[in-house]
């Protein structure tokens, strides 16, 4: 299941010194706007210990955790919905991810220029969820133009997209993000069929600095969840890794044996087939039961065998819904 959360930012706040750190992929960070013209993508693993336990007990030739994918993207400036400095290849390049890590940088350092002049972390936000905002107010006025003539046509599907759009058009011209608009069943699939920025999920990433002098505290004004880190000292960045998990509504189940111990990601709420599809489509099309134990208990027990024995060990059928931590055989 292939993940991606976009490193986004006004220049110089650290987008690229975190990229670096959490990859160890040596894009370039100089102290200069747009020193990161193209995306670079990094791999990163979950840090998950209950992986490392379950591969020792297995004796697993090879453990292969969950990941997440980052995209470093080149830094934004005021005016980029309207494609100011690189803002269509900013807005094309963070549309193609899942979700969003918003770096905002609270130190201050006069060795590093910030593109206003003052460090001010609250409007920094601003600036960036409002070109945003404004990126997205673009697609639904011309998606709500575009539908017009099927509203006409009295087509029920257009006519409950265009009382999305107009609740969508309400919202952001008030300057709020498309996530705070209130959707029903029948509209959540074409809400995501727009592919709005702000409809995606934002992290806020507090770039703290040992190095330099921090601001005084502004966490409880930040308005979503955030993490506060030193990508510099590389402090707090798992932290970052599990939370951009966290965000994306994703759990982990496991398997387990000699040959290898991996941990898979799914949507939070998937059933066993759904699950199994992460491994092989076989196992959802040709689903027929599995075998289910809470990593911890599986660990306790000392066997499959003897969590069989205890009853620790369930079989459970297609609408079970899959748990964190759950270890799956599944058998078609």
């Amino acid at each position: 299941m292939k993940l991606s959360i976009g490193i986004v930012g006004l220049p110089n706040v650290g987008k690229s010194t975190l990229f670096n750190a959490l990859t160890k992929k040596g894009v370039p960070a100089e102290n200069y706007p747009f020193c990161t013209i193209d995306p670079s993508v990094g791999i990163v693993p979950v840090p998950d210990e209950r992986i490392g336990k379950l591969s020792i007990f297995s004796k697993s030739a090879k453990t292969i955790p969950a990941v997440v994918e980052f995209v470093d993207i080149a830094g934004l400036v005021k005016g980029a919905s309207e494609g100011e400095g690189l803002g269509n290849q900013f807005l094309s390049h963070i549309r193609e991810t899942d979700a969003i890590a918003e770096v905002v940088r609270i130190f201050e350092d006069s060795d590093i220029i910030h593109v206003d002049g003052r460090v001010e972390p609250l409007r920094d936000i601003d600036v960036i969820n409002l070109e945003l905002v404004l990126a997205d107010l673009q697609t639904v006025s011309k998606r709500l133009a575009n539908v017009q003539k099927d509203v006409k046509g009295h087509k029920k599907e257009a006519i409950i997209e265009q009382g999305l759009l107009i609740k969508l058009e309400k919202i952001l011209e008030a300057g709020q993000l498309a996530s705070t608009v209130v959707v029903d069943d029948i509209e959540r699939p074409l809400l995501k069929q727009l592919n709005l920025l702000t409809a995606k999920p934002i992290l806020y990433v507090l770039n703290t600095s040992e190095a330099g002098s921090n601001r005084e505290d502004v966490s409880s004004k930040i308005p979503g969840p955030y993490v506060v880190i030193d990508p510099v000292f590389e402090k707090g960045l798992d932290g970052l890794i599990k939370k951009g998990y966290e965000i994306l509504d994703l759990i982990t189940f496991f398997t387990t044996g000699e040959d290898e111990t991996r941990a898979w990601t799914i949507q939070r709420g998937s059933t066993a087939p759904e699950a199994g599809a992460a491994i092989h489509t076989d196992f959802r099309d040709r689903f027929i039961r599995a075998d289910v134990i809470e990593w911890d208990k599986l660990l306790a027990v000392g066997s499959l065998a003897r969590a069989r024995e205890q009853g620790l060990l369930r079989t459970e059928g297609k609408d079970y819904v899959v748990k964190d931590g759950d270890v799956i055989e599944f058998k078609i």
